[in-house]
């Protein structure tokens, strides 16, 4: 047996549409009878009106009264009475003495009869209407006195039958039920073409699919994490998620108000405003690395922008250290060549019979090794730093590149607090040195000097190159997102900087550019601690071995090779 396929519930444009023709039906035909009754009401109270004034002129007039002072009133009466129903549209017009007999009637065998309706009233002298059923049938008529001389000597009634009345009303419905069913037309094409352009709008869903959108819509919003934003045509926030007002730093009152008067940074707002799609691009917040994707919404027109915006912050750093460690790895093998040349030529003097000087050898290149990575471990004892500066090292030296750490540099491991994590100072100091050796690299005497010290005002990070140096009409610009004097690669340029910065504004701190002592450009990024005591000189420390006390006066600077920079690790 086939089992009845349930119909589909209406549209919500269609259940609109029968409701607003079912009120548009019954509103016209509840005024269409009220309009009847009424105007009924109103003819009967209009042939009242005309009766009484017919009876009443009658009643007044001289002849009349003339004619019942004569032996044969009918003879004069009728013919007027007849005379006068037919000039004033009214049904009959009956005359008669006080005691009801009529002297005229429309009907001749029936003069002489007596009245069939009320005449007390009359006979006080009182005039009246009434809706009485005569030899006419139902009628509205009139009943005044004849008045002669303070005397009643007769009394007249003036009527017009009901049907009369009813065939007027008919007249007024006819013309009336003609009138509703246009306005029922009218309305009912306006309610047309109002829910075509509904249906066209809820996409002809029932108010059930609605509002079940509308729940899992609203639930979407609330689960994803990623960002997303509404723009309307006028690029005004219409909505943004939980996600987008943590990732934009924005409230729920956003919504409403123009991308511009968001605070966001330049080069974000300018994406935001942007009449093009944008695919992947990477912003920079206060705090955070964004990737930003734009797409228009249109139908015909402009309707707005839907932006979804990815929080790589962790990822982007993440992806720095892999390239620093790369850029170890890279150093590590060219000095496990250099170490294998060594080697070899150690092996040889020793085949020769050279063994005094095979050992003479060995001990110079140890002791080489050795005094830069007690320098750099005496100058700053913090684990971080240190092993950054000695990676950095070997990579500036494959770059013909001479990396200097400055004689006041002094960081005691276990001086930074844990509010600065070691991922910000990679990111801080990282970067700066690879943009110190790329511009220094190519230069005579490319040298590359580091400074890392605390002082009252918190941790100082100085990194000076001999490179052709920074104009000072693009010191602020450098650190802009997207700004670099080198050719783009395939990642883009001009991301390593705008990360130190957003980095040390992250902790309060400030950074500068100016130029340096020697030529070059000269970046200083200063990071406030929570309590900062003045770092000893290293020549001072009790615990300093017998390679730093050894040092001398050249332990001023060593020579170290720099690392492969960090993605976006340049100007």
């Amino acid at each position: 047996m086939r089992i009845p396929r349930v119909p589909r519930p209406r549209s919500l444009a269609g259940q609109l549409f029968a409701m607003q023709a079912v009120l548009i039906a019954v509103v016209v035909a509840g005024y269409a009878l009220f309009t009847y009754i009424s105007d009924r009401s109103q003819a009967e109270e209009a042939a009242g009106r005309q009766a009484m004034a017919v009876a009443r002129s009658v009643a007044d007039a001289p002849s009349v009264r003339a004619a019942i002072r004569t032996d044969d009133p009918t003879k004069t009466l009728q013919p007027y009475a007849l005379q006068v129903q037919r000039h004033t549209g009214v049904d009959f017009v009956t005359i008669m003495n006080p005691q009801g007999i009529r002297w005229t009637h429309p009907n001749e065998k029936l003069i002489g009869e007596h009245f069939l309706g009320h005449t007390a009233r009359a006979l006080r002298g009182e005039s009246f209407t009434e809706t009485y059923t005569g030899t006419l049938g139902p009628s509205v008529r009139a009943v005044t006195p004849i008045d002669d001389g303070g005397q009643v000597v007769g009394l007249v009634s003036a009527g017009i039958k009901v049907e009369a009345i009813s065939a007027r009303v008919q007249d007024q419905v006819t013309a009336l039920i003609g009138v509703a069913a246009g306005a029922l037309a009218l309305g009912g094409l306006g309610t047309y073409v109002v829910n075509a352009r509904l249906r066209r709008h809820t996409h002809n869903m029932n108010a059930a699919e609605l509002s079940r959108m509308h729940d899992y819509h609203q639930a979407a919003l609330h689960a994803v994490r990623e960002g997303l934003l509404m723009l309307d045509g006028q690029y005004r926030v219409a909505l943004v998620n939980d996600g987008g007002q943590e990732l934009l730093g924005v409230s729920g009152d956003a919504v409403g108000l123009s991308v511009a008067e968001l605070g966001l940074p330049a080069p974000l707002t300018g994406a935001l405003l942007s009449s093009e799609p944008r695919m992947d691009e990477v912003h920079l917040t206060a705090t955070r690395v964004l990737v930003v994707n734009t797409s228009p919404v249109s139908g015909g027109e402009r309707r707005g922008t839907v932006v979804t915006l990815r929080d790589v912050t962790e990822l982007q750093s993440l992806m720095g250290e892999l390239d620093s460690e790369r850029g170890f790895t890279q150093a590590l093998r060219s000095q496990a060549h250099e170490a294998a040349n060594r080697l070899h030529t150690v092996v040889s003097l020793i085949e020769l019979g050279r063994a005094e000087e095979a050992v003479d050898f060995a001990t110079a290149e140890l002791e080489l090794a050795q005094t830069l990575t007690d320098h750099v471990v005496a100058a700053v004892s913090e684990p971080v730093l240190a092993a950054l500066l000695l990676g950095k090292a070997a990579q500036a030296n494959e770059r013909g590149v001479e990396l200097v750490v400055a004689q006041e540099s002094a960081i005691d491991d276990g001086l930074l607090p844990d509010s600065l994590p070691a991922r910000d100072l990679v990111t801080v100091l990282g970067n700066l040195i690879d943009n110190a050796v790329d511009a220094a690299q190519g230069t005579a005497g490319a040298r590359v000097t580091v400074t890392a010290v605390t002082d009252d005002d918190g941790l100082v990070l100085r990194v000076a190159d001999t490179g052709t140096g920074v104009d000072p009409a693009h010191a602020e610009a450098v650190f802009q997102r997207g700004w670099s004097t080198k050719p783009a690669g395939p990642g883009g340029r001009g991301l390593g900087l705008a990360l130190v910065r957003q980095a040390v504004s992250r902790h309060d701190g400030t950074l500068t550019v100016r130029e340096a002592a020697g030529g070059g450009a000269e970046f200083e990024a200063r990071l406030p601690l929570p309590t900062v005591a003045s770092a000893p000189a290293v020549a001072g420390r009790a615990d300093a071995g017998p390679a730093e006390s050894a040092r001398g006066s050249d332990s001023v600077s060593q020579h170290v090779k720099p690392a492969q920079p960090v993605p976006g690790g340049d100007v």
